[in-house]
């Protein structure tokens, strides 16, 4: 049987297109490739953008800033010293960009200005901080980036 050039094209774009549709499903179906968001209910937190930014930029006019810091014993977050450290309330949001399993979330409940994550609830890598707090019903937010060693 002899095969012109507009059947060697069908069947070339046909054997293509099933070569890519096999890697698809194979990427779907297969629970080692985790395809999932960083953030749970992505668009239900989008409409709180705006929110987010009036947060944002209370903490950024505070004379005295939030500190992050990565130290030895785990992660430091240090709040103003001018703050009373007992009427911060609010939660510490630590996420992984790579992997969603290990986040974890702390309250907030202060008897020092300062909070300690221990390294035993870390894994060594690139951690995104988001502590949502208020003090005397003002609402802040800071965004923080830190990479921990192990």
């Amino acid at each position: 049987m002899k095969i012109n050039w507009g059947t060697g094209i069908v069947i070339a774009f046909a054997l293509f297109m099933s070569f890519i549709l096999f890697f698809i499903i194979k990427v779907q179906t297969n629970s080692q490739y985790d395809n999932e968001f960083v953030v749970t209910e992505y668009y239900k937190k989008e409409l709180l953008a705006q929110q987010d930014l009036n947060k944002e930029q209370n903490a950024y006019d505070l004379s005295n800033k939030v500190v992050v810091k990565a130290v030895a014993e785990g992660i430091t977050v240090d709040f103003p010293s001018d703050f009373d450290c007992k009427n911060i309330k609010g939660i510490v949001s630590l996420y992984r960009p790579s992997n969603q399993k290990l986040d974890f979330e702390i309250p907030i409940s202060l008897s020092n200005p300062h909070l300690l994550i221990p390294k035993s609830n870390l894994v060594g890598g690139r951690w995104g901080i988001n502590i949502d707090w208020n003090y005397q019903g003002k609402k802040y937010l800071n965004k923080e980036e830190v990479y921990f060693k192990q």
